[in-house]
């Protein structure tokens, strides 16, 4: 398990050195910046396992964090920095993507879905994992598909694409559902618990770590009817291809090492730390397509 030696912020404010060289000219605004202030800005979340979250001593851990562990090494090789300081910056799914247009932060290293709607404002690495939106609910509801949401209130994340999805097949097909949004994965997951709602829709990748990690696990199910294909990425600045070139080498290079199925197992297959719970999920053929063939494609028909 690796943890980014790094100086973790919850706040956007910061302070660099001016000690750093002068930058050279790399073709990349990103970069340039990063050789010239010497500090690259990391955005990680603070609840999403097994992708990102916070260990017991409130560092950000998981396979999202590790990927970008790997990016961060690439950088630095990159800049030619003798040293690198990362400054990790907490976001949430409200936050996330704006702060990477304005360039709060350089990397997005959470649990984002690669979207076309969202490639008007922000850049994406190759896919790095495939997931597919589901509906959480109590087994005695009996959900398995939107239709069973008709005229009923139904819960998912805020500014996910979940929540998108919800909003636009209830317009479409005028289902009267009310939608209402947590600020994470637990809230949702929190209003199915206590009836608020009949159901919870999210990542079913998420879905089941929310599950393992409940006393009441069981009294819930998830449906094997899928809503939409997301394919997760690591966020990046917009419109900055030679910066997107780095980044994506070093995602390939963890694919062409066999590296990455080290860190898949890491985080779905065994115990995810300080968290005592283990997906059990192997490896879908969805992604080791992308492994075998990577792509930054945002088309969920590719990942079909």
């Amino acid at each position: 398990m690796r943890v980014i030696n790094a100086v973790v912020l919850a706040l956007p404010a910061i302070c660099v050195t001016l000690c750093c060289p002068a930058a050279a000219k790399t073709g990349s605004r990103t970069l340039e910046r990063i050789q010239a202030t010497g500090v690259i800005s990391v955005g990680y979340r603070t609840t999403s396992a097994p992708f990102s979250y916070l260990d017991g001593r409130r560092r950000p851990i998981g396979y999202s964090i590790d990927i970008c562990d790997r990016i961060v090494q690439a950088i630095r090789r990159e800049t030619k920095l003798p040293e690198l300081r990362i400054r990790m910056v907490a976001v949430t799914t409200a936050t996330r993507l704006p702060m990477l247009a304005v360039g709060n932060i350089d990397l997005e290293c959470g649990v984002t879905t690669h979207t076309v709607e969202r490639e008007r404002s922000v850049g994406f690495s190759v896919t790095t994992f495939v997931s597919a939106s589901r509906l959480l609910s109590r087994r005695s509801a009996g959900i398995q598909s939107v239709d069973d949401l008709r005229g009923k209130t139904v819960a998912t994340t805020l500014s996910t694409t979940s929540m998108q999805y919800l909003t636009k097949v209830n317009a479409e097909r005028s289902l009267a559902m009310r939608i209402v949004a947590g600020i994470d994965d637990e809230d949702a997951f929190s209003m199915v618990r206590r009836g608020e709602a009949i159901a919870f829709a999210m990542d079913d990748v998420l879905l089941k770590s929310v599950l393992a990690g409940a006393q009441d696990g069981q009294a819930f199910t998830v449906s094997e009817h899928a809503l939409t294909v997301e394919p997760y990425a690591i966020g990046l600045p917009p419109k900055d291809a030679k910066f997107k070139e780095v980044v994506d080498r070093a995602i390939k290079e963890l694919f062409v090492s066999g590296e990455i199925h080290v860190l898949y197992k890491r985080w779905f297959e065994s115990k995810i730390p300080f968290r005592n719970i283990n997906l059990r999920l192997p490896m879908s053929g969805q992604l080791r397509r992308v492994v075998e063939r990577p792509t930054d494609s945002p088309d969920p028909d590719i990942y079909r």
